[in-house]
């Protein structure tokens, strides 16, 4: 999964990174792996905080072609320039060009290959369970995922999957939340 995860950074890191003066060369692996750092760490700092409602939702909205201005992107973007800023020494500005290139596209690609039945490149799963450090593995984050089609989440029965629905399976007494949210510590 790692390895997938750097593979889509590099790709999307050509013209913002490795063809950018700004970055000296022998910078350019420490550029891309500082991508990669930001955005599991944003999603396992989410999955710490119970947020697993969120990031589920994320990977099933962007794997259908959803919305660019998600918490999550945005966390992993803002984490990703002052990572730039701090170890590269690259300006606020030229920082925040890079990540802003970089970030979005890669974890829209992200969630779009793992809800993507037919590319085994990543799985929910596997996410889940390099985040946790193999805590999670009892628990099915690919069955949870695939439940938010169909109204099949529809808790308080009022004809869509809202907020109001991911909060009363994700938290509470005996929720979800309190069943993993240790996994993620």
């Amino acid at each position: 999964m790692l390895d997938n995860l750097m593979n889509l950074i590099k790709g999307n890191s050509s013209e913002a990174v490795i063809n950018n003066p700004a970055i000296p060369n022998d910078k350019n692996n420490a550029a891309v792996e500082a991508a990669g750092t930001s955005i599991l760490g944003t999603l396992k700092n989410s999955l710490s905080n119970g947020k697993i409602g969120e990031v589920l939702a994320y990977f099933k909205k962007h794997g259908i072609g959803g919305g660019e201005s998600d918490n999550i992107v945005k966390e992993a973007t803002a984490d990703y320039s002052k990572n730039l800023q701090k170890d590269l020494n690259v300006s606020a500005s030229e920082a925040n060009s890079i990540a802003e290139k970089v970030v979005p596209a890669t974890m829209s690609q992200l969630a779009t290959k793992t809800v993507d039945p037919s590319d085994k490149s990543f799985s929910i799963q596997d996410i889940f369970s390099k985040l946790s450090g193999g805590k999670s593995d009892k628990v099915n984050f690919q069955d949870m995922l695939n439940r938010f089609d169909g109204g099949k989440l529809d808790h308080d029965r009022d004809g869509n999957v809202d907020m109001q629905d991911l909060k009363s399976m994700f938290s509470g007494d005996g929720g979800l939340v309190d069943k993993v949210k240790g996994f993620f510590k």
